[in-house]
């Protein structure tokens, strides 16, 4: 990705030519990688705290509710499945980050370049389509996410005070004002590294209130003397099976899509310093420890949040009041979700700034407006200073209003990410991966291999266009009752 920041002990001075033989191999060593752009510094664990900042969203609260349409068996063997596909086309794409040779290959900087480098034509473009209408469309969402959560916090109080048959009506209008404008000014840093601490504690933020969920959940189940639920999920009766249909079909997207960050993959891999190991060990690596944590938080959190509530598992098990008390703890749960959506907005919205500001300084490298970085000092320490760029403030604050703006147009845009995630899910996750696998391994035609990915990614297309129209219906539904900007 473009930009990475070098370490602060490469600062240049003017040399004279004495200087330079002796100089300039270990000046080069220090703070360049082997393209030429500043040292990265990312590890397994940085990656790692950017992938589960990015998996580990406020859905995880509705996996209950996922759970509930698909019943005990189906609902966790379908996570499992999703966990393994998951993990699987990560290790396939990893391996995309470098061209010919994993160590001394040439890179490829967004998902995008490693499918441009391996496949061609009307292929790339509309990998670089899905991949940001995706991103904006998760901007988007995070942005109704987060604030349904600081409604929460209010609407608990109200609850708390004025007891639960008040309705405690809320208007979010306010509240995503403030989320845009606390995103205004983390989208000032410039790049995947500059945010990684960011990523730590948004992923920290995730594992609480999930744990706060899976707590709940469990207290739930010892309330009611053992689990709820049936093996086939929420019975025909509360629902008429044609809707249970469309239930189980938006299920199985929302356990798909809960897994999906394929899309900003090699984009995280970018931030990874050079080998040994190689950056796509060092990915696999995160991939795995991550995959394997969110799973376990998936599990758990929908499986008991099912047990506790059955049929009548909320949408979200924090927001959606499964629980009124402790109000407290339900306080910071929700607090939490929002420090960790700031952290997540901002990982998924790094690409689309990136890309943006490298077609710009391509296209006029001579605009001072777009290419000069305006230092102002933050303290006597040069490795506090912030760097500001007048068109990077610009377009990245205009993309946060008119964010903010459509979330408070629609407040079922949720259902449209939904939508735009059953359209992206299959070539992002598991279409692209595959494909530039089989030609970077040149897998032959009709082997044994071929024709089990091809299976696989068939099997991934039937489910993509199955929670598109179970996100369909959604949508339909929503339009009923629509009115713009009442987002109560």
């Amino acid at each position: 990705m473009e930009g990475n920041g070098a370490s602060n002990n490469c600062q240049f001075t003017s040399r004279t030519p004495s200087d330079v033989e002796s100089g300039e191999s270990q000046c080069n060593s220090d703070c360049f990688d082997d393209d030429g752009r500043p040292k990265r510094t990312g590890t397994v664990w940085t990656a790692s705290a950017h992938i589960i900042t990015a998996v580990i969203g406020s859905g995880v609260l509705s996996l209950a509710w996922a759970v509930g349409q698909l019943g005990w068996v189906a609902g966790p063997g379908i996570m499992i499945l999703f966990s393994f596909v998951t993990y699987y086309t990560s290790t396939l794409l990893s391996d995309c980050y470098r061209s010919c040779d994993p160590s001394t290959g040439k890179r490829n900087y967004t998902y995008k370049d490693a499918v441009q480098a391996n496949l061609s034509g009307a292929k790339v473009k509309m990998c670089g389509f899905l991949q940001y209408i995706n991103l904006i469309g998760t901007a988007i969402g995070y942005t109704i996410a987060a604030t349904s959560s600081m409604v929460a916090i209010k609407r608990s109080n109200c609850f708390h005070e004025n007891g639960k048959d008040d309705p405690c009506q809320i208007s979010s209008n306010l509240y995503m004002i403030i989320f845009g404008i606390v995103q205004i000014i983390f989208s000032q840093f410039p790049n995947f590294e500059k945010i990684a601490g960011l990523s730590i504690i948004a992923a920290i933020m995730s594992f609480t209130y999930s744990t706060i969920g899976l707590a709940l959940g469990i207290v739930q189940v010892i309330e009611n003397g053992g689990f709820k639920g049936s093996l086939t999920g929420i019975s025909i009766g509360l629902v008429t099976p044609v809707h249970k249909i469309w239930l189980v079909f938006q299920a199985i997207g929302s356990i798909a899509f809960a897994y999906s960050f394929s899309l900003i993959l090699i984009e995280i891999q970018d931030t990874i310093k050079a080998p040994p190991p190689s950056e796509a060990k060092v990915m696999k690596r995160a991939t795995s420890i991550s995959i394997s944590a969110t799973t376990v938080f998936y599990l758990l959190c929908g499986c008991m949040g099912y047990g506790g509530f059955g049929d009548l598992a909320p949408g979200n098990l924090l927001t959606g009041f499964g629980f009124y008390n402790p109000f407290w703890l339900l306080d910071i749960a929700n607090a939490a979700i929002v420090i960790h959506l700031v952290g997540a907005y901002q990982v998924y919205c790094q690409p689309l700034y990136a890309f943006i500001e490298n077609w710009a300084k391509g296209t006029w490298p001579n605009c001072k407006f777009i290419t000069n970085e305006i230092t102002i000092p933050m303290s006597l320490s040069k490795s506090y200073n912030l760097n500001i760029n007048l068109f990077r403030l610009t377009w990245r604050s205009l993309f946060v209003v008119l964010a903010t703006f459509i979330s408070m147009l629609m407040p079922f845009f949720d259902d449209v990410v939904g939508l735009i995630g059953a359209i992206g899910f299959w070539p992002m996750t598991v279409y692209f991966p595959i494909e530039m696998y089989i030609v970077q391994k040149k897998v032959p035609k009709w082997s044994t291999r071929w024709i089990w990915l091809q299976l696989l990614s068939s099997l991934c297309l039937v489910i993509s266009v199955a929670a598109a129209i179970g996100s369909i219906v959604g949508i339909v539904s929503d339009l009923k009752v629509y009115k713009p900007f009442k987002t109560t």
